[in-house]
């Protein structure tokens, strides 16, 4: 299918056909919903802990995420305009410029701001070609969703280098999450090549690769059909301004933008999202905070009797035996960690914060561990 095809068709349709010839429904009524209904669980909310354990929000230590526990800075006051008025034309493109900068971009490639990187992965399986889809299993589950929600159920792989021989799409994230497994750039550009000559795409999720210098493919891509998605909120700790970026080939991101439209990235997004990304003196010192605490963080996990056997700098993934059974007596503590239902051994738990946070943790550990 070209490219002139694929965008004439992602502006027409109201929904799409798959390979069976089946219907899948559109971006507007899908909602967000796997096909059961269910709203996909993050980390984050600290709803279902309040609900089940009491307390109140400030009575909680969340260690759910992997978000950056020591936000960017937000300017002190942002200009009254900024709130009152709608997001501009040249605000949008300074911030454009400022993560093309940040984030190595070629030139051939072209970037997109959107409202966070949860919206810019449910519209590929939308505009991206027909054709069997893989994706790198166990991962962050919303990959799957949104492919199964548009009817393109992907095959999921026990190893990123083993991939069907009829894969036009292939799905990884990279650093991976939960485990943090981390794939080299030389072997993601040979996938990349390999993709490229069958007419498909290698579609990288590196929400991760902030706090790992050199996880990026970016500035290595040539002529490989490479879509790459990159979050603001984890690294910059600033994950209610919903900020996230997609980069890949013009005919890409045209119809990703044409499915956003106008004003998608809010005024103080924009500013504060520009200002961060051009700040490589925070980001290099933060590199280094994150990179002690979750060394700290690991010594902690070792010394309750806990193995970390993955992770990022901005999480450590830890195996036990019951590992629900620590996570609710931690919860039981006022501490909310991360489960996995396909893999009731490991759970996950995010940088603290600082000695004060740690510690509680530790203690409660100490605790908690005699429970289970």
């Amino acid at each position: 299918m070209s490219f002139h095809a694929l965008t004439k068709r992602s502006k027409s349709d109201k929904s799409r056909q798959n390979k069976d010839g089946k219907h899948a429904p559109d971006l507007q009524r899908s909602g967000g919903q796997t096909a059961k209904g269910d709203i996909v669980k993050h980390g984050g909310d600290l709803s279902l802990a309040i609900e089940r354990f009491g307390g109140s929000k400030d009575d909680w230590l969340d260690l759910s995420t992997g978000i950056n526990p020591h936000a960017y800075p937000i300017p002190g006051e942002l200009a009254a305009k900024t709130w009152t008025s709608l997001p501009s034309r040249v605000a949008e493109e300074q911030l454009v410029s400022a993560a093309r900068r940040c984030y190595q971009v070629p030139d051939h490639l072209d970037l997109v701001a959107a409202p966070g990187t949860q919206i810019l992965l449910s519209l590929l399986p939308l505009i991206l070609p027909d054709g069997p889809a893989a994706l790198a299993s166990p991962t962050y589950p919303s990959h799957k969703a949104v492919w199964e929600r548009s009817g393109r159920t992907p095959v999921e792989l026990s190893s990123v280098y083993a991939q069907p021989a009829d894969a036009k799409i292939v799905i990884l994230v990279n650093p991976n999450n939960p485990d943090g497994q981390l794939i080299d750039v030389k072997s993601l550009l040979e996938i990349a090549r390999t993709l490229t000559e069958r007419g498909g795409y290698l579609v990288l999720d590196e929400s991760f690769a902030d706090t790992v210098p050199g996880a990026s493919i970016l500035p290595h891509v040539g002529e490989e059909n490479v879509i790459v998605l990159r979050s603001f909120g984890k690294f910059y700790g600033l994950a209610g301004l919903r900020l996230g970026f997609l980069a890949g080939p013009p005919a890409i991101t045209g119809v990703v933008s044409s499915h956003l439209e106008s004003w998608s990235v809010s005024g103080p997004a924009l500013e504060i999202g520009a200002k961060a990304l051009r700040d490589a003196e925070w980001r290099e010192a933060t590199i280094r905070t994150l990179a002690d605490e979750m060394a700290d963080l690991t010594i902690a996990l070792s010394e309750n009797h806990l193995s970390v056997f993955g992770g990022t700098p901005l999480y450590a993934l830890a195996g036990l035996r019951n590992a629900k059974g620590l996570h609710e007596a931690l919860a039981r503590r006022h501490i909310w960690t991360r489960v996995f239902d396909y893999a009731p051994t490991w759970i996950r738990l995010g940088l603290p914060g600082g000695p004060e946070n740690l510690q509680r943790l530790s203690d409660a550990l100490s605790e908690a561990m005699k429970e289970v």
